[in-house]
């Protein structure tokens, strides 16, 4: 869940390569580094904090060079220190290293290590692989037999670039951590994610797992953990720079709220012709021999999953959602029947891919629904659908469950239509409203009263969100989109299960936010009236039509009326924004919630 990146060209690296750790710092942000070789040596700067930290003390400071790199870090091994961020270098500074993911065995072989005489200065476990390498240096191995030799011990997962002073090369290699290689016409790079670099080059070049990369400043070759060289085609991204820049936001995540009508359209462009949907990668007939459907997915994708298993079952498939760590460790029956879904936006989900892995090798069919071409997720599952919304930068995920869904319910209309019967008119209709959905969440942004809500309405012992039906699963995605960037207590519960235990919890210190479709109506307004006995302040959240469930609530929010599949998404946007101002308000950090990253790249 760090963010690694590099830079080797004939001129200076120092400024690419701070702007690609700004561009990477929703990965990880406790602490920040680079290291650049300059002819005379390899220069080491780093600190606890923010990438904007590292940049005060290089102010005074000359460090120029052609190869660098740099790292921006999550803690996992060690507390966020000046002495445990990354890059991290053997006794004699000779090699430096950045490494993302775990070593599992990084104890032994750090205690192999110290037994014969290495000194060690840091608490985390990337340590030992400079180390290693410079053991092997000293044996004379040449820099690449070197690297090779070194990652063949090492257990877990990882993503590690390093240089070694006096060698023109960045090295680097992957196992179960995204890595990618940026090909540019005056230096090339290396990084996490695309992001990174995007504003140098637009092409790429996408590591599978056991490659070793040799990146110079006017080539690269992949090899195999033997050596033998292996062809990595080189794709071009079709994100815009800009699309990872701010845009005169004061948040990348008010960003990207903003973002989702264009997101929608990118995500439903080409794809409805009429009363049919045209998935290019699944023509019909595709799934005729699928009898379930299980999703596997983790946070907000989780939530997405659960939104795809209402919409299926109530199509009649056989449908499930189950939490990715959970489902690797306590696998659910499968068979040939089964199709697996990992709904996952960056493709690099470590449970998610763990738990399609699992489904995969007892059998099943697996697909990956995610939003990066090229990722591990992608590349590694029997098929591949991309939501196509664009880069997320902001850590609390926005547009990007916006898109999952709308992608959820194409795939939910190519699957019941493969598995158990022709389109019918609500069918119809419910394309028809998918195609009007960008334009309902226009609405919805251009007339929220989020703002003043979230103020007035902010408590003291926590935040209920709940729902009946597709609404559920949006409950729960609002209370943690509050929850991560709030830092306040919000739970999200099926509205039907208050009364047997929730209701204990409410207070008048506690707002009730009521998400209402149009479907159970008079269930939903019996809900909110217990919760109003009970002295508490409710907040609807519903279609206009819905007006007894507004008269009913203390206050509402409203939504354009569309289908009742789909009021859900639009509910969803409303409260996006209350998170949002409340967190504002608090003068939280938005796009950078404490303890979490963008992209959970290890267990």
């Amino acid at each position: 869940m760090c963010g690694i990146t590099a830079r080797i060209g004939d001129d200076d690296s120092l400024e690419d390569l701070l702007v690609s750790l700004k561009n990477l710092e929703y990965r990880g942000y406790d602490s920040a580094g680079i290291a650049v070789q300059n002819g005379t040596g390899i220069e080491i700067d780093k600190c606890e904090g923010e990438v904007s930290e590292l940049q005060a003390e290089l102010a005074t400071k000359d460090h120029d060079g052609p190869i660098g790199i740099g790292h921006t870090r999550w803690s996992t091994h060690g507390p966020p220190t000046d002495a445990n961020a990354h890059p991290h270098t053997g006794c004699k500074g000779r090699v430096v290293a950045v490494h993302n993911g775990i070593i599992e065995n990084y104890t032994t072989l750090r205690e192999g290590l110290q037994a014969r005489g290495h000194e060690f200065t840091s608490d985390t476990d990337t340590e030992v692989i400079p180390h290693l390498v410079e053991e092997r240096l000293d044996a004379g191995f040449e820099a690449e037999a070197a690297f090779r030799d070194a990652i063949a011990e090492l257990d877990g997962s990882y993503a590690i670039a390093m240089i070694i002073d006096g060698d023109p090369a960045v090295y680097a290699t992957r196992n179960g951590s995204p890595l990618v290689v940026g090909v540019g016409d005056d230096a090339n790079y290396l990084a996490s994610d695309v992001p990174a670099f995007l504003e140098f080059t637009d092409r790429v070049v996408y590591l599978e797992d056991d490659d070793v990369a040799v990146i110079t400043a006017d080539d690269y070759r992949v090899t195999d953990t033997k050596g033998d060289a292996v062809s990595r085609p080189v794709e071009t991204v079709e994100w815009d720079s800009e699309d990872a820049e701010k845009g005169g936001y004061d948040h990348y995540m008010l960003k990207e709220i903003h973002e989702q009508p264009v997101a929608l359209r990118q995500t439903i462009h080409g794809r409805i012709e009429g009363e049919d949907v045209v998935l290019e990668e699944f023509p019909p007939g595709t799934f005729t021999d699928i009898d379930r459907v299980h999703f596997v997915a983790c946070g907000t994708s989780y939530h997405a999953g659960m939104y795809g298993e209402w919409l299926l079952s109530k199509w009649g498939i056989d449908a499930s959602t189950f939490i990715a760590s959970e489902y690797a460790a306590y696998p659910a029956p499968v068979d040939e029947g089964t199709l697996v879904i990992g709904v996952t936006q960056s493709g690099e989900t470590a449970d998610t891919l763990e738990a399609l892995e699992s489904a995969r090798k007892r059998g099943a069919r697996t697909l990956a629904l995610t939003n990066v071409i090229g990722s591990t997720a992608a590349r590694t599952c029997d098929d591949a659908l991309f939501i196509r919304a664009g880069p997320e930068i902001g850590v609390a995920a926005t547009k990007t469950f916006s898109s999952q869904v709308a992608t959820l319910v194409l795939l939910g209309e190519r699957l019941v239509r493969d598995m158990t019967a022709e389109p019918t008119d609500e069918c119809r209709q419910r394309l028809d409203a998918l195609e009007s959905l960008p334009e309902h969440i226009e609405t919805v942004i251009e007339d929220s009263r989020a703002a003043a809500i979230s103020e007035r309405w902010l408590g003291d012992d926590g935040h209920f969100f709940i729902g009946r039906g597709n609404a559920y699963p949006v409950a729960l995605e609002g209370a943690l989109k509050f929850k991560e960037i709030t830092y306040e207590h919000a739970e999200g519960f099926a509205a039907g299960e208050l009364k047997h235990g929730p209701l204990a919890l409410v207070t008048e210190e506690t707002p009730v936010f009521a998400i209402g479709t149009g479907q159970y109506p008079k269930r939903l307004e019996s809900n909110v009236r217990e919760i109003q006995t009970r002295g508490a302040p409710v907040i609807a959240v519903a279609p206009r039509t819905a007006t007894d469930l507004a008269d009913t609530a203390d206050e509402a929010l409203s939504v354009p009326a569309t289908h009742p599949d789909l009021v859900a998404i639009l509910a969803n946007v409303q409260l996006q924004l209350i998170a949002y101002h409340a967190a504002d308000e608090m003068e939280r950090s938005i796009d950078k919630p404490r303890n979490l990253a963008k992209s959970v790249t290890v267990e």
